[in-house]
Formats: structure tokens, C-alpha cells, sequence
């Protein structure tokens, strides 16, 4: 039986098409400024010129606005884009470097804005890793099976471990380091650690 609340909800107005996304690239862009902690959705709704009962009506949470946004703001990697250049560090490079990159300064700022929370938030973490960070590594995964298909790669080459070294070293780079993570030291990760490390095998390196 649908309560008379339910009942009150499907009458209000939603957030949909050009204005969802819209409010999803103001909380990226205040995300990014000021980090997760600090991000209401007062400021939200003030970045995108909209009231915050708008935003409610859509999202219940910061955590489901945050998520939402860092999953499909713009300005972020598309999960749903897997390079295909013929080779396993042509992909990584497509994938990692440029504009729609890692290496783009706004997925660090947000990354950065989220990294702390993820420890002490539980509603963030798991949606977080779920919509935003499982997505990415089944692309990250799919170039590295590719490789190995076509013989490129041994086929006893630990997959669990080399899809996650680039972007491990990438976040330890940035957040720990504190140093920018650009495409040059993106490519040195790739060919001094990727790529030696997935043309080995158990009993040694291939030749």
C-alpha cells in the first residue's frame, strides 16, 4: 500500500535532464573547491542557482548528490569509454593521460575532496566504491584481459594485482607525496612497473 508521504513524493516536481546535470557539475565543481567535509548543500544549491528543497527532492543525502556527481559530472573519466589503440600501453596511456584523463587537475581535486571521508563515512564508502570506483577498474581490468587474449601479456599474469598498480602508485603520488600526477609520471608508472610487471610470468619475466 503506497502512504500518503510516498503518495506526496511522486507529485513533486523531480530533478531530470539538463537541470540534474547542471546541479550534478556544481557539486563537482564546489566538491573539488572545498572538499567533502565542508561541502553542504546549501553551497550546492547556491553554485547551481537552485533551492536546496530542489535538491532534496532528488538526492536525500550529500553522500547520494556526491556520488551521483563524481559519477556522472562532466569533466570526469566516462566509465562506459574503453580505448581500443591495438595495445595494452597505448590503452593505458588513452585511458590515464589528456583532457578526459586522470591526469586532468578537476578528477584529482575530486578524488582528493572524497579521500578523506571515505574512512569515516560508511554511506559515502560504499556507494563510492561501488558506482563511482568498480565501474573504472572493469575498464582498467577489460585492457588488461584484452592484452592477454591476443598474447600480448602471459596468460598466468596476475590480473587482481597489475590492473590496480596504476592507479595505487598514481593516488600514493598525489595524495601521500603530495606531488602532481601528470601524464609524464603517468608514463614512467606504465613503462617501469605496468608493463614489466604484466610481461612476467610466475617463474620469472617473458621473452
Amino acid at each position: 500500500m503506497i502512504t500518503a508521504e510516498q503518495r506526496l513524493e511522486q507529485r513533486r516536481p523531480r530533478v531530470t535532464g539538463d537541470r540534474e546535470g547542471e546541479v550534478l557539475d556544481a557539486a563537482v565543481r564546489v566538491l573539488a573547491d572545498v572538499g567533502y567535509d565542508r561541502l553542504t548543500m546549501d553551497q550546492v544549491a547556491a553554485e547551481a542557482h537552485a533551492s536546496k528543497a530542489t535538491l532534496y527532492r532528488r538526492w536525500s543525502t550529500k553522500a547520494e548528490l556526491v556520488v551521483d556527481a563524481v559519477s556522472r559530472g562532466k569533466g570526469l573519466p566516462d566509465p562506459t569509454v574503453i580505448p581500443d589503440t591495438g595495445t595494452l600501453r597505448g590503452d593505458l596511456v588513452a585511458t590515464a593521460c589528456g583532457k578526459k584523463g586522470w591526469t586532468a587537475e578537476l578528477p584529482m581535486s575530486v578524488l582528493g575532496g572524497v579521500m578523506t571521508a571515505l574512512h569515516t563515512d560508511e554511506e559515502l564508502s560504499t556507494a563510492f566504491r561501488e558506482r563511482f570506483l568498480a565501474p573504472r577498474m572493469q575498464v582498467t581490468r577489460a585492457l588488461f584481459e584484452r592484452a592477454r587474449t591476443r598474447g600480448e601479456i602471459p596468460a598466468d599474469v596476475d590480473l587482481d594485482l597489475v590492473y590496480t598498480v596504476l592507479p595505487a602508485l598514481c593516488s600514493f603520488h598525489e595524495f601521500a607525496l603530495g606531488s602532481p600526477t601528470d601524464d609524464r609520471f603517468v608514463r614512467r608508472v606504465i613503462d617501469h612497473v605496468v608493463i614489466p610487471s604484466a610481461c612476467r610470468t610466475a617463474d620469472g619475466p617473458t621473452h
